[in-house]
């Protein structure tokens, strides 16, 4: 009879067994699926863009690179608060406009005294005193499929206040504004 005196220096090869390495690959399967169709909705049905000029200052900045979802107002409308990117008046020749979704179809508009009423009430989203009303001076209607889209930099922005611009035709709206990069600060960041 041998004996055993308590220590052994041979440690058992811990055997994988065959359901770890399955699980193991399907798991990593499952993720390049995952990242697979991601990359192929964002090539057709996402776009990207520059944001030209200082009218989104502070949400989105010159040059900032944004995506945008042109897949989502397929199967709803723009809400008030999105930030949406269109052509002015349907103008292909134009560079696409990032402004913020005020009003929508239904709403009444009026800027009185620097402040931009929507149906009667200030706007939550406007927080600075607007200095030029343009064609919302006097308060008026949206028709169905129109939008009142302004700059969050309110004073440097040409937008639905803009009598070449007016309010915005849902047609002419390419998409909601996803996400941007940050720049300097490299990743990126969720539109709100």
């Amino acid at each position: 009879m041998a004996r055993n005196n308590g220590l052994s220096f041979y440690k058992r090869k811990k055997k994988i067994s065959a359901s770890a390495v399955r699980e193991v690959f399907g798991t990593l399967f499952g993720i390049c699926v995952a990242i697979f169709l991601a990359a192929v909705a964002a090539i057709f049905f996402g776009m990207t863009t520059q944001v030209v000029g200082v009218s989104m200052t502070p949400t989105l900045y010159n040059g900032q690179q944004i995506f945008i979802n042109r897949l989502f107002y397929t199967f709803s409308s723009p809400k008030v608060g999105d930030v949406v990117i269109f052509l002015p008046n349907g103008n292909e020749n134009a560079h696409y406009y990032v402004k913020r979704v005020l009003a929508a179809p239904g709403d009444s508009v009026q800027i009185s005294g620097g402040v931009l009423y929507v149906n009667g009430e200030e706007s939550q989203w406007v927080t600075e005193k607007i200095l030029d009303p343009g064609i919302a001076e006097n308060e008026f209607t949206l028709e169905s499929g129109e939008y009142f889209c302004l700059g969050d930099n309110v004073n440097n922005s040409e937008d639905s206040r803009s009598a070449n611009i007016g309010p915005v035709k849902e047609g002419d709206i390419i998409g909601r504004v996803w996400f941007h990069l940050k720049g300097d600060e490299g990743g990126i960041g969720f539109v709100k």
